[in-house]
Parts: C-alpha cells; structure tokens; sequence
C-alpha cells in the first residue's frame, strides 16, 4: 500500500502521471464527479490550516467522496494524550485514505506505519510538504511550460519553510535547474538538505541574502514567511519577521516572465499592490493544489484497492534502532509514546533520525 510522506515517494514518471491527470480534471471534470463515490477522506488536522485542508475536502467533495477529521489538536483526543499512532489505527477504522498535518516532524511517518488505509502528508512541522509541491509543479508547468533549464529563487525562511524543502528534493529529478537561495543567515536552508539533495544531485546554488541582487536572473520566485510557530525565541522572529518585502518597485527589475509563487498564507512578505501583476500566480498555484490532490487521492485509493488493505511493517534497510536517540525538539520521537527511536546512516557517513533527518549524536 503507497503512503505519501515525502515528495520523493514519487518517481518523476508517477509525479508526470499525476500532472498528467489534474490537466485532465481541470478539462473534464464531469467525468471526475463520482470517481470517489462512497469513499471517505479523514483530514487529520493537529496543527491550523486554511488552504491545504479546505483543498483536500475540496478535491474529496468534487471527487463525489464524503470528508470527516477534526481541524485543531484540541477538539480530538491528542487533547487527553493519545498518541499519533493511536489515532491512526483509530481513524482507519472509520476512512478509505488519510491526510495528516502536524507541528511534529515524522508524524506522518508514524501514522502510515500504523494505519491500514494510505496516509498523506500535509505538512510535519518544518520537515516537509510534499503535496503542496505538487501544487507548485503543476503551477510551474502551467505558467512556464518546463521544470527544466529554470533558475529558481527560494526567498525567506529556508530554515523551517517545510514547503521549501519538500520543492528542493522534487526540482532535483529535473535538468539543468539553479537554485537562488535567498535568507538571512540565521535561516538558511539546513545542512542536512545540502547534502542529501543539492550536492548528492550536483545542482548548481548559490546563497544571498539580498532579494534585490537575485531577482534579474529569476524565472521562478518562490516567496516564504517567516513563521512565528516555528520559532522557539520570539525576540528572533521578531528581528527577522520583516527580512523581505517584494513590492512593485523591486519587481521592475525581474523579468517580464518571471513568475511568484507562495504557499500562503502571506503576512507582509509581499506587498498587495503585486497582486495585479500578471506574474503573480499564488492564488492560481492554490487553485492547482486541489487538482492535483484531486490525482493523488485517485492514484493512493486505485493503488491501495490494488494491493489490499493491509499496511505494510515499518522497514527501512540497514537502520539502527535505540542506540541513538534524535535531539532535534521538534521531532515525533520527543512526544509519541514508547516510540522507538530509529536512525540511518547517510551517503557522508553521518547517522540521522529516520523521521526527521535531523543528524543525531
């Protein structure tokens, strides 16, 4: 049975399949209306969301399928201390599919291992967001035509920005892409997604901090927050908060093909005069996250009628169990109840946590 909890879990050929049929929604969707009739999508929500919840419902509804969830951690049991295993093995016994957000990096990992039914990722912690990269393909394909022979802006938090990490690891299947990474240096992108994508791909980076300089050279500009819940010194957010501002003025300089991409929500990181520019396709990026996981609840539910219902034990090659325990605050280990911690060894020979990917000691 297929789970979705990182962009990677998808070949380049499946990532085109599904491209391939959200273009066929969006053509014919009469056709789509009852794919999904009888089926039921649990949107598991710990953490607020507005965009990615409402799309996945969305792309459910439209599929002729039925949605039930919660929308905050307090209005299920995590409140009195059930554990995010718990509530998927709960969960599947009530649904077809999951789609799971949570502050907790690895938390997705944790509910597949332990549902019978095909969990999606919706975003864990800072960790990754694979489906909103399948919105920002599908957006790029439409806008540009091309992933590849693309230098692309990355601007803001590199550090924590999930949906940053999650677009790095799919650009990197594609050729000849140059990645413009744009911080202040107290967040830029973390070392472990150095290595294990931008030089084991040899993709060619450079950072800056400075918006301004990179903008001429950019094809795509993927605009970020800084995320207040990320941080755990507020006195840090709030000195960063205002590090980049896109406004017309700055856009003068871009290209006239240039496109903007965010994942939303936007605090001030761009300027509402921009939204009238021809380039600015975010709200039409948001638009494409239905269609696409429109495609990808099709493809999980075919794949798990497929196979059967029965999740598959946890298995990774050549894992360590116990010996090293992940340091890394933000990771399901620190929380989940009696949950193992498991770490793998990297290409560089460094060990690090299997849910997080943070290195461990």
């Amino acid at each position: 049975m297929r789970n979705l909890i990182d962009i990677t879990d998808l070949s380049i050929e499946e990532l085109d399949g599904l491209i391939h049929t959200a273009l066929d929604i969006i053509e014919k969707p009469e056709e789509y209306a009852e794919k999904c009739k009888g089926k039921k999508l649990a949107t598991l929500f710990f953490e607020p969301s507005t965009r990615t919840r409402l799309s996945f419902e969305a792309a459910m509804l439209e599929l002729g399928g039925s949605v039930l969830g919660f929308s905050e951690a307090n209005s299920s049991s995590a409140a009195k201390g059930e554990s995010v295993a718990d509530t998927a093995k709960i969960v599947s016994c009530y649904a077809d599919i999951i789609a799971m957000r949570s502050p907790k990096e690895g938390a997705a990992l944790v509910a597949a291992n332990n549902a019978t039914i095909p969990v999606i990722n919706a975003g864990d912690g800072g960790h990754c967001h694979p489906t909103q990269t399948l919105a920002d393909l599908l957006t790029i394909y439409r806008e540009k035509g091309r992933f590849d022979n693309l230098t692309v802006g990355l601007c803001g938090d590199l550090k924590y920005g999930r949906t940053v990490h999650s677009l790095i690891a799919a650009l990197s299947r594609y050729k000849n892409v140059k990645l413009v990474l744009i911080s202040p240096k107290e967040l830029r992108l973390p070392d472990y997604l150095k290595t294990k994508i931008i030089e084991k791909f040899q993709m060619e980076c450079v950072e800056t901090a400075s918006l301004e300089d990179a903008i001429p050279e950019l094809d795509v500009l993927y605009m970020t927050r800084i995320q207040r819940e990320r941080f755990e010194d507020k006195d840090e957010y709030e000195r960063l908060k205002d590090s980049y501002v896109l406004t017309t003025d700055k856009l003068e300089a871009a290209k006239q093909d240039m496109i903007i991409l965010h994942p939303l929500p936007r605090v001030n990181e761009i300027s509402v005069k921009v939204d009238d520019d021809p380039r600015a396709a975010y709200f039409r990026q948001a638009l494409n996250g239905k269609y696409m996981r429109m495609a990808l609840i099709l493809k999980l539910l075919d794949e798990a009628k497929k196979s059967g219902t029965h999740a598959k034990p946890f298995e990774c090659q050549d894992v360590i169990f116990d010996e090293h325990p992940c340091n890394n605050a933000r990771c399901i280990t620190q929380t989940e109840q009696e949950l193992r911690h498991v770490c793998k060894r990297t290409e560089d020979g460094e060990l690090c946590c299997v849910y997080c990917e943070h290195k461990v000691n």
